[in-house]
């Protein structure tokens, strides 16, 4: 049964590593439950420039722009910190965002049993917790304009501008995005922003309400203001479910929801746009953490965060929950079995298990529980 296609993109650094350990659980899914993927693969970032003279080539911006989902594995390098700023690695992954116009970011901090001491927090404010964050990615201070450094003429003194932007429709379609996981969840929806002091945020609480009261009534709906927000995620963070807000208030609230859980080695996300012909949400799969040059080849990488981000395109793309799930338990299972890559390890004498045997024992997890049914 095929189910869809993937662009797999390894990328550079530890990316094409721990990719590898991702095929192999596709290969899995594919030899054990017959599910069928057309995988294709090509490079981004760092490895692109190297192959093609850009981060991001034309043919694979068209393949992306054609398949189900992409996954990806992490770009940049010291190798390439000289390059001019539009063939820098980063590029690469900005312009496929801005092309395939991905605007809703899912960044799921979620934290397993066996890491629940791992967190800064105590283990029963931290343990079982499970958040979704819904960052907006296309708007809003990264991208309005104007923006830049510029001279005062009367001055001489350099001042700076960056414009923080936001239509209605940009708000709208981030909103329902979140309210449609909600849905899948439990029901529950913050919205964070700063209406207290920015005229977005005022608009942003208004048109937020509004999709609410018009097409999700069954969901609860609260809103706070996005420091306030900061704070109650080191405070109690159990009490949110989904969390909706805008581009700069995501990128930090999601980033201190990701180090509640212990480690950014754990952490997928999903960067969802509209609907492709066939229905399917465009979309694009990647561990939360970076290239990591120092530790390339050399074994150490935690394949978890990119084996989880597989797990949501098989959830928010093939639509395949139950297969998810079965990944999710499995990774669970080896965690509870103390298997740790260098990143988790927390006694001094602890050997620490590489890329390729963690996945050993997810695989080995995969098959336990079918034979369990």
């Amino acid at each position: 049964m095929t189910v869809g296609s993937l662009l797999i993109l390894p990328g550079d650094g530890i990316g094409p590593e721990v990719m590898d350990e991702v095929c192999r659980i596709i290969e899995w899914f594919e030899k054990k439950l017959k599910i069928q993927l057309d995988t294709k693969f090509d490079l981004v970032g760092g490895s692109a420039y190297d192959k093609y003279g850009t981060p991001l080539a034309d043919t694979t911006l068209k393949i992306a722009n054609e398949v189900d989902a992409i996954l990806l594995g992490a770009v940049g390098g010291p190798k390439y910190d000289n390059l001019e700023f539009s063939l820098k690695p980063e590029r690469g992954l900005l312009k496929l965002r801005k092309e395939l116009d991905l605007y809703s970011n899912l960044r799921p901090a979620q934290c397993f049993d066996a890491l629940s001491d791992y967190s800064s927090l105590k283990p029963n404010i931290i343990s079982g917790l499970d958040i979704m964050i819904v960052r907006e990615l296309s708007s809003g201070s990264y991208f309005g304009e104007p923006r830049g450094i510029e001279i005062n003429k009367k001055s001489g003194e350099r001042y700076a501008i960056n414009t923080t932007y936001y239509s209605e429709s940009e708000i709208e379609r981030v909103a329902i995005s979140a309210f449609e996981i909600a849905k899948k969840r439990n029901k529950k929806v913050c919205s964070m922003e700063k209406a207290n002091v920015m005229e977005v945020g005022v608009l942003w609480r208004e048109v937020v309400q509004k999709i609410k009261d018009k097409n999700y009534p069954e969901i609860e709906l609260s809103h706070m203001y996005a420091d306030a927000g900061a704070m109650q995620l080191v405070r109690w963070p159990k009490q949110f479910d989904v969390i909706v807000t805008d581009n700069l208030f995501g990128d930090l609230l999601s980033d201190c929801a990701a180090m509640l859980t212990g480690s950014l080695g754990m952490l997928p996300s999903a960067s969802l746009g509209n609907k492709n012909a066939n229905g399917k949400l465009k979309a694009m799969y990647e561990p939360v953490h970076g290239s990591a040059p120092d530790i390339s080849g050399k074994g150490l990488a935690n394949p978890i965060a990119c084996i989880l981000s597989f797990s949501m395109a098989l959830k928010y793309t093939f639509d395949l929950k139950k297969e998810a799930e079965l990944l999710d338990k499995s990774v669970e299972r080896v965690l509870s079995k103390g298997i740790r890559t260098a990143d988790l390890l927390q006694k001094e004498n602890q050997k620490p298990s590489s890329t390729k045997e963690v996945c050993d024992e997810i695989l080995v997890e995969l098959n336990q529980q079918l034979k369990e049914g």
